[in-house]
């Protein structure tokens, strides 16, 4: 059966995507800690992310970081929080978190709420500067 996130993927539940390659979807987190909250998910549905194969995490990591720098572009952040907790939809992904002090990261805050508005302006932001990452890696690469 189909997690969430496989729905999320394929279009049949809607999300604020922020980024996407042909292993990874990233979107915001629709019940946030706060504001640029999002989840880096695998195309593979794998429950378990240590379960993924060693070449997907290490890519799935690398995407996860040019999501990051992406976030970190657009909200006002100390750092972006990476966590893996992989208890809540039985699906590899990751949570980047924008922080300036430890206990944003905590689960047990209560969650922030945002317009739709909101998210679809934060989501458009993000993905902006992601596709800038893509495109000076690409011309990085380019050099080599």
């Amino acid at each position: 059966m189909s997690t969430i996130f496989t729905k999320i993927i394929e279009g049949s539940i809607f999300s604020y995507k922020v980024a996407e390659d042909v292993r990874f979807y990233a979107f915001l987190d629709i019940n946030p800690l706060t504001k640029g909250h999002v989840l880096v998910v695998s195309k593979k549905e794998k429950d378990y992310i240590f379960d993924l194969d060693d070449m997907t995490l290490a890519y799935m990591i690398v995407f996860a970081k040019k999501v990051s720098r992406a976030i970190e572009k657009v909200i006002d952040c100390k750092r972006v929080g990476l966590t893996v907790i992989g208890l809540e939809v039985p699906h590899a992904h990751i949570h980047l978190i924008p922080i300036s002090k430890e206990s944003d990261i905590y689960f047990s805050n209560p969650k922030k709420r945002f317009t739709s508005a909101q998210f679809q302006t934060t989501a458009r932001a993000i993905a902006s500067f992601f596709r800038i990452e893509q495109k000076q890696q690409k011309d990085y690469n380019l050099l080599l």
